[in-house]
């Protein structure tokens, strides 16, 4: 069995602030679904944190705009209404950024072996949509979405079930390596026992990383991924 002795078997990647930014175009999206179901204007980003799942992003918006709990038919409809708008509001966005060393490191680790997968608070649809304007989609073959589970922790888990899936085998969440920029990314990993890798690519510092308790930390993913350290039993901050 795959073990964090034995090497790192896959990488699963976050996507906003960790491969790409959108330029805002996801919260484009969402004030166009509030303004169209509720006549509301709502910005996400005034109620919500960085690396939230989709479902949370969602109700917490809709608690703060219309001022109480949704049922969930009413996120449900929400979010069809998100994924509607999405694809032009990533197409129309003049901030979308593939960001430094992804080109580099994704070809990278896939002619190394390492299975690619993602960890993501978006839902499954939303995920492929960002990376599609960036011809990202081909890296990746599995992945743990917002739409497994509104709990960073239970989608990475779900991510690594499905890495085990695809190789055929069990794989110790100790052989794989999360990746993204937030501590929720850091909590998200430590959760489902993998290695976490802290990049200080979007809001947060290695500082801030660090001090979430990250295994490893990145200034970016221009930095080399520490393949070699886990794979030696040597993992601890840096």
């Amino acid at each position: 069995m795959p073990g964090s002795g034995l090497g790192i078997v896959a990488v699963v990647f976050d996507i906003d602030g960790t491969l790409l930014t959108t330029g805002g175009a996801g919260a484009v999206a969402w004030g166009r679904a509030f303004s169209e179901l509720y006549s509301v204007s709502a910005n996400v980003g005034d109620y919500t944190e960085a690396g939230m799942p989709d479902h949370e992003v969602c109700r917490i918006t809709f608690v703060n705009v219309i001022g109480r709990e949704p049922a969930e038919k009413e996120i449900a409809a929400l979010m069809v209404r998100y994924l509607g708008y999405l694809p032009d509001a990533v197409a129309q966005s003049s901030s979308y950024t593939v960001l430094p060393g992804v080109y580099e490191t994704l070809p990278r680790l896939s002619a190394g072996g390492y299975l690619l997968g993602l960890t993501t608070g978006n839902i499954e649809a939303a995920a492929h949509i960002k990376l599609a304007r960036g011809g990202l989609n081909r890296y990746f073959s599995f992945g743990g979405y917002g739409s497994d589970s509104p709990s960073r922790g239970e989608l990475t888990k779900k991510a690594i079930e499905r890495a085990a899936g695809i190789l055929g085998m069990a794989v110790d969440p100790g052989a794989v390596l999360v990746v993204g920029d937030t501590p929720r990314d850091v909590e998200a990993a430590r959760y489902a026992g993998a290695v976490s890798v802290g990049v200080a690519s979007g809001h947060f510092s290695r500082e801030q990383l660090a001090q979430a308790g990250a295994d490893y930390v990145l200034g970016s993913l221009e930095d080399d991924m520490p393949l070699h350290e886990v794979d030696d039993g040597e993992a601890g901050a840096r």
